[in-house]
């Protein structure tokens, strides 16, 4: 299967929302076919993967980001929630299995600057990602380096929640310390967590470039409809 361009953030849609799909929320007994169900439609595909400490799910494995590898030629954006003790041997093993975009957690201060390093001399893309209740201008330091910012609008790892109310004023106060930081490059800004019908117009209002889409996407009836809605957004 093809790899996505060195380009391909650069290239991601500018004039509606980026389809990021949430493979959490995959038929995980039929992963393969539906993830060709849902091809079309994708722009990027989304992995979690959580030790049980950090986050309280224990989610996804190398093994899997290799399989989804060999069938998928779309980017594929893993999102760790590891402890910061085995942060580094994690990125290791997610680049090993073919991530194109690895997002670590601003929480992971002790070894952020050093997971950043490991990533550019990895040539894997980096990102960061913030849990709902962590000041938004930590980012700022590391703004700079990154290709994504993520901010989570629920609380980490666990599905079915409501959008926490601040998460709009929070998506704008990413957009102007990435607007300030001075990058040359593309900086995605993404909203995950809480992903609804009447939330999605919301965070796209904000500053949200993508939201992780999960059962919004793979449980819709009509899976043309409401990407053409998420679309027009």
């Amino acid at each position: 299967m093809t790899t996505p361009s060195k380009s391909w953030i650069a290239d991601l849609p500018k004039d509606h929302l980026i389809a990021e799909f949430s493979v959490w929320s995959a038929d995980l007994m039929h992963l393969a076919d539906d993830l060709a169900r849902v091809d079309p439609h994708v722009d990027i595909l989304h992995i979690d993967v959580a030790d049980g400490h950090f986050a309280p799910a224990m989610l996804f494995f190398p093994d899997l980001v290799a399989g989804v590898r060999k069938v998928s030629s779309r980017p594929i954006h893993v999102h760790l929630m590891v402890a910061d003790s085995i942060l580094l041997s994690q990125i290791e093993q997610f680049a090993d299995a073919g991530s194109d975009l690895i997002s670590l957690h601003v929480e992971n201060e002790s070894v952020a600057a050093e997971a950043l390093d490991l990533l550019d001399r990895r040539g894997v893309a980096a990102g960061m990602v913030l849990k709902v209740g962590t000041p938004v201008e930590r980012v700022e330091k590391y703004a700079s380096r990154l290709r994504f910012v993520t901010l989570l609008g629920t609380a980490i790892g666990v599905k079915g929640q409501g959008l926490d109310e601040k998460a709009g004023a929070r998506l704008q106060q990413a957009k102007q310390i990435i607007a300030g930081c001075g990058a040359a490059h593309r900086i995605v800004l993404a909203a995950d967590g809480g992903i609804r019908e009447h939330t999605v117009p919301l965070l796209r209002q904000s500053g949200a470039e993508t939201v992780v889409l999960g059962s919004l996407a793979f449980n819709a009836p009509s899976l043309d409809e409401r990407m053409a809605w998420v679309r027009a957004l």
